[in-house]
Order: C-alpha cells, then structure tokens, then sequence
C-alpha cells in the first residue's frame, strides 16, 4: 500500500502540470481564432494532438496506471477463503505482522489490551474473580465448546453419525466445504516470488489452527447485557468478554435453578493471585458470603449461544480481517482520494497557498483515524452473519441444539446499548449514527422494513434448513447405491 501511494503521488504530481499545460494551450488556440490566423490555429492543433497522443498516452496515463496494477494485484494476492464458510475475505497482513500482533496479546497481553479498551468506557471496570460462580459458569460452558473445535478439522469423518440424526435429535451440520484447516498464504507466493527473484530461498512459514484455550473476563456490568471476542493467536492471544448484564437476563428469565448443585465454596474467600495482580488498578468485585445453586441446562444452552457466536469471531480470525480493511485499505483508498482532490483542485487553491491544502490533507487523516477507530471495536454485518452460521456447529457438535439459537437471536431483535455487538461505549455512537442513517432518504429509498437483525435470523433459518436438505440428499444417493449393490 506504501508503494500504491507513492506511485499515485507521483502521477498526481504531474497532474496539475498537464492541466495547466491544456488550459495554456486552448488559451492561445482561442486567443488565435479571435485573431483569425487559421496557420496559428492549425499549428496549435497539431500540437496538441502530438501532445496529446505522445505525453499523456505514454507517460501520464502510464503513471496513473501503474498504481492500480499495483493495486489489484496486491488485492489478488492477498485473497484467502475463510475457513468454514468459503467467503472470499482480503487480509493483508504479512507473516511477520500476524506474528507480532499475536505476541503482543500472548498470556498477559490479552488481558492488559482488554483492560484498556474496557478503561476508555469511563467508569473503572469491575472485574469478576476466577472464583466468582458467575465466572466459573462461563468457563466451563466455554471450554465445553472450545472442546468440539478439533472437530471442525475433521467433520468428514463424522458422516456416519451425521445421517443417523432423527427429527428428535439435536441436528448436526453436513462436513463442510472448507473444513477448519490452516489458513492459506497467498501473500507467501509473492513474497516468496521476491526472495527467489534475489537469489535467496526463504523456508516456508507455518501457520496453524488458533485453537483453545482462549482467555476470559467477566464483568459486572448490569446495564450491559452481551459480550464481545478481541484479538488473534495462541497462547490466551484471543478471548471473550463477557458483561454480568446478560448473565442476570438469562437468571431473571429462566428463574428456576437447579438445587441439587452448588457453587464451589471457594468463592466466598477473596484471592490474591495472577488475576488481582494483573487487574490491580481495576474494582474486584467480591462473591457473596452465601452459596448459589448453579444454572441449569436451558440456562447454558442461552449462555452457550451467545458465547458460541464471539467464539466463532476468534476461530475465523475475524480480528485479522478487521485489521486489514480498517487499518490498511479503507485508510490507504482514503488518503489516495484526498491526494487525487487535492491534485484536480490545486490550479485553483494554489492561489491561496499552502493552507488550503493542508487543511484538506488534515481532514484527510481524520477520517482515517475515525475509520480505524471505529473498525478496532465492531465487526461487519458479513462477518456478524458467518459468526452466527459457524456457531451453529460449535452448539450441534457440543450438545446444544441450535434450533435455539434463532429463537434466541429473535428475542434480541430490538438492538440497543445494552445488546448492541461491540463494546458499550462505540456501540451507544454506533446505534446513534444508524438512527440518524435510517432517517435519510437513502435509507428510506433502499428500504427499512428488513433491518439488519431480522437478516442474521434469516440466514441462520437457512443454514439450519440446509443441513436437513444435504441430509436427505445424502440418504437418498446412500439408498440407491445400496439398491444398485
């Protein structure tokens, strides 16, 4: 992208030149005709039309059309399908880069990245101990699911019992097309390309499937009832955040616990740990004194859905993609359309100096920055969709049936800050600026009588109705290869 900008600026450089250059030369044609002088005029013609046929031809519009070259193919290069679903997703990040940011959020790192996102909220995050049963309920639901992901490697091999499944059965998912398999590199063949261009032959790098454990936070937070997945690699480098709010609705819904089980009587003694030590700077709220019956299944099926969903974010390494479009090509396409309004109005603002220019290019990088910051917090509605799809495996495979989770899904239709799919805060301004966008005639041009939630319920209808249609497709091709044999 670097290289794309520099040679943009190049041929935008010149830009201004050759516009300058035309506006000179049909000056004097014109100032010709006034005089009559048709040899002039003819003269001038000629001119221009060499002109035009030799320099613009071979030089400028070779320069313009260089950095677009460089463009697409560097898109091209760096395409990749997304694990699972086969979506054609653009990630841009080179091996090494991949690598620092998982090191960065390896063991500790997750925890104190989370924490400062969690700090700029306002208030000083109160963070639920390990031995909290509210943090204990989370995560054994989590590592329940975190359980069944080797199996998305090998899906194939589960055939079998994927066509005994009956209409009273939990249904399970057909293989996949694009099973969980190590991300491909199709930036490696260009890098690679360019080592061997220089005589060196660079060793393949290895790039695994990002599996558990993955870190966990609790926090008690009434008044925000969901949870969001952050960051990318091994070693707790990905997690979940998970908000008290959603864990009271699902109590206060589902009010009848089961009493044959308790919490673990360690949670009434506070502890000094790795966790107080890490989060020292943060509130810690401490359990109740009085023991509390554990949730029962059809509680954790609810918190099994929504934990199912953030954990497909990190399986598909949603965070990587979000990186890639919100820091790297939505800012590179900006910045390179600032420098293209800049060169079209500079024979106009060169008037005024230096200031106007510079003003443009300020405004140029504020919406850069704003971009990116917006992009750091929130996932796209494709990827929100995909989440969804995928963690309809993670339930079937793990024991819950995931016929509930467009039930569930429909229930939190009406999103608001407190459901919202990022964090409280950018979600608060996120939900703001779709309600001003929904009032826009664009909008109301387009249609807004199918919103975006209604769309994620639809698209999980269909997934779960596929199943059931390679499923019967399956038996019937199975019952005629018996009949024939």
């Amino acid at each position: 992208m670097d290289i794309i900008r520099t040679a943009a600026r190049i041929a935008l450089t010149f830009l201004p030149v050759v516009i300058m250059g035309n506006w000179q030369m049909k000056r004097k044609l014109r100032w010709a005709e006034s005089r009559g002088d048709q040899e002039l005029v003819d003269k001038i013609k000629t001119h221009m039309n060499v002109r035009h046929q030799r320099h613009k031809v071979i030089f400028f519009y070779g320069l313009l059309i260089t950095p677009v070259i460089i463009f697409w193919l560097t898109i091209l290069a760096s395409m990749e399908r997304t694990p699972l679903t086969g979506r054609w997703r653009l990630i841009l990040l080179s091996p090494e880069e991949e690598e620092e940011i998982s090191s960065q959020l390896a063991g500790n790192g997750w925890y104190q990245a989370v924490g400062d996102i969690l700090s700029q909220e306002g208030d000083t995050p109160q963070i639920v101990p390990p031995s909290d049963w509210r943090f204990l309920w989370v995560r054994s639901t989590l590592c329940r699911l975190e359980s069944v992901i080797p199996l998305l490697q090998k899906e194939g091999e589960l055939e079998a019992k994927w066509l005994e499944c009956g209409p009273n059965d939990i249904p399970l998912p057909p293989p996949a097309d694009h099973p969980l398999r190590p991300r491909p590199r199709a930036s490696e063949y260009v890098r690679r390309f360019a080592e061997l261009s220089c005589g060196r032959a660079p060793p393949p790098v290895p790039h695994g499937v990002l599996g558990p454990p993955y870190s966990l936070i609790v926090v008690d937070k009434p008044d925000s009832s969901n949870a969001f997945s952050y960051g990318f690699g091994p070693d707790g480098g990905g997690g979940i955040v998970v908000f008290s709010g959603f864990l009271d609705d699902i109590i206060s819904k589902y009010p009848h616990l089961d009493p044959s089980a308790s919490a673990p009587s360690s949670q009434s003694q506070p502890q000094r740990s790795w966790w107080s030590a890490l989060f020292g700077s943060f509130t810690t709220v401490h359990p109740p004194v009085n023991q509390r019956p554990m949730p029962t299944e059809e509680q954790t099926s609810e918190l099994a859905i929504l934990l199912a969903h953030e954990l497909s974010h990190l399986i598909l390494s949603h965070h990587l993609e979000t990186l890639s479009s919100g820091s790297i090509i939505w800012p590179g396409i900006l910045s390179i359309g600032t420098d293209i309004i800049r060169a079209l109005i500079f024979p106009f603002t060169m008037m005024f100096g230096p200031f106007v220019n510079d003003a443009l290019a300020g405004i140029g990088k504020a919406s850069s920055g704003e971009f990116t910051k917006l992009t750091e917090y929130c996932t796209s509605q494709k990827q929100e969709v995909e989440a969804d799809v995928v963690s309809a495996r993670l339930l079937a495979h793990a024991g819950f049936d995931p016929r509930h989770a467009v039930r569930f899904w429909e229930e939190r239709n009406e999103q608001n800050e407190r459901t919202a799919e990022c964090t409280p805060k950018h979600a608060t301004e996120i939900i703001a600026s779709e309600k001003q966008w929904e009032q826009t005639a664009p909008m109301r041009w387009m249609g807004s009588t199918h919103p975006y939630n209604v769309t994620r319920v639809e698209k999980l209808k269909e997934e779960l109705k596929r199943w059931e249609k390679k499923r019967e497709e399956a038996r019937r091709i199975l019952a005629e290869e018996e009949r024939e044999s």
